[in-house]
């Protein structure tokens, strides 16, 4: 297990701002095009990030499903975040050991535009007690990935990974 002061999460405050110190239980890899991986903290431009990344879900069983939540809790900015969170992408009812392709989109991907300073794009999955049982939020905007664990009865998540992006300048986008 990790030392909870070492654990990136803690670290990067995602969790305290997205979720309470949880365990994890599940395997979880993010892939975007281009073979990016997505790890703990790491920066991607969004010029990498424009189209949704293949999930995978290393663990459980197909008999388990899992609902993967992508949230940027840095709105407008991250030195005032006073819209926390915008929902990025919904997927429910993912077959353990599969993708999020084999799942139910219930909010598309949204490409992250950060217009202020530094952004956190976080994945969080959560394993569901059964299929179906997951209920589509209002909005992105003013999302609470807590309130929505709670309301679906998802417990803790299972897993969870997050990257930082930033507005790309011309000369950076070479």
């Amino acid at each position: 297990m990790a030392n909870i002061m070492t654990d990136p999460l803690v670290v990067g405050s995602v969790v305290g701002d997205v979720v309470d110190y949880f365990t994890p239980s599940v395997k979880m890899s993010v892939i975007y095009d281009c073979n990016k991986h997505v790890y703990n903290g790491h920066e991607l431009f969004p010029s990498m990030v424009a189209s949704k990344p293949k999930v995978e879900v290393h663990g459980g069983d197909m008999r388990s499903f899992f609902t993967l939540i992508m949230t940027d809790p840095d709105v407008p900015g991250p030195s005032d975040p006073y819209l926390r969170e915008h929902l990025h992408w919904i997927v429910t009812d993912i077959p353990g050991t599969t993708d999020s392709s084999f799942g139910k989109e219930i909010f598309s991907y949204e490409m992250p535009r950060p217009n202020i300073g530094i952004h956190r794009f976080v994945f969080l999955l959560y394993k569901q007690k059964r299929r179906d049982s997951v209920k589509s939020p209002h909005a992105r905007d003013h999302f609470n990935t807590r309130k929505f664990g709670d309301e679906n009865e998802l417990g803790p998540p299972v897993a969870a990974v997050f990257y930082n992006c930033q507005r790309e300048t011309a000369a950076r986008r070479r």
